[in-house]
């Protein structure tokens, strides 16, 4: 990828009136929203020619840009600086959790977590799983969504629905918690985790995890912990250990 232009890394900008799109196949200095986004950059935004919008790849660049025709079926944009590592996070939030049964309070979780801020999301099928299928497409148009409504220049991960068994087993890089609603001694999880780490939390059913679960994850080296004195729902307990990471974190 050729650009003309120097590139930045660190600016700060005002989001109140930015108006940013997802263009993960960007690569050259002209680029051509498609039919949907150009209808809502010319119909619904009233943008015209000359006004700028900012265009992401969900890698971490964020692209300012003017437009230079306000088709409704194809606006064009010339993109004029860019900056690099976008508001990137000096750690690393991989959360893996089981969907619900209601498939909406799932794609909320989805929603309010990348608002937040994480990095990774593995749906798990555990013992006590009511949902065994998931699909992905619809899961990300959740997650681009609420990307692009929080200005976000990162595109969080979204893997394939994964068995508990193996994905406990597999090789992470970072501190590992698991919490769950059993009577057992657990800590809280800030007091467990220290800022700037990488950190990989379990999150369990509406069920909760069973005991056997709960012991292989710690033969696997994850640490109980509690979010908390209430009994939470799956996809809020998600986003509290979401927000705590962040918020221990300076975000």
């Amino acid at each position: 990828m050729i650009f003309s232009f120097q590139i930045c890394k660190f600016v700060q900008l005002n989001k109140i009136n930015m108006h940013i799109f997802y263009a993960p196949d960007i690569n050259t200095n002209i680029y051509s929203l498609n039919e949907d986004e150009s209808k809502h950059c010319s119909t619904v935004l009233r943008l015209s020619v000359d006004d700028l919008v900012y265009l992401t790849d969900g890698k971490g660049c964020l692209y300012k840009t003017k437009i230079i025709d306000n088709s409704k079926k194809k606006c064009i944009v010339k993109i004029i600086d860019i900056i690099t590592e976008y508001e990137k996070r000096d750690y690393y939030l991989h959360i893996a959790i089981s969907p619900t049964k209601n498939i909406e309070r799932f794609e909320w979780f989805l929603e309010k977590v990348t608002e937040i801020g994480i990095d990774e999301i593995t749906p798990i099928l555990s013992n006590r799983s009511e949902r065994k299928v998931i699909k992905i497409q619809r899961l990300n148009k959740v997650i681009i969504s609420a990307m692009k409504q929080s200005k976000k220049a990162y595109h969080p991960i979204l893997n394939p629905l994964t068995k508990f068994e193996y994905f406990v087993k597999s090789r992470i890089n970072g501190k590992k918690f698991i919490a769950h609603c059993m009577k057992t001694k657990k800590e809280s999880l800030k007091k467990l985790y220290t800022s700037k780490q990488n950190a990989l939390i379990l999150i369990g059913p509406e069920g909760d995890f069973s005991p056997e679960e709960i012991a292989l994850a710690k033969q696997n080296n994850f640490l109980e912990i509690s979010l908390g004195t209430s009994f939470l729902r799956t996809e809020t307990a998600g986003i509290i250990a979401c927000h705590t990471i962040n918020f221990l974190n300076g975000y």
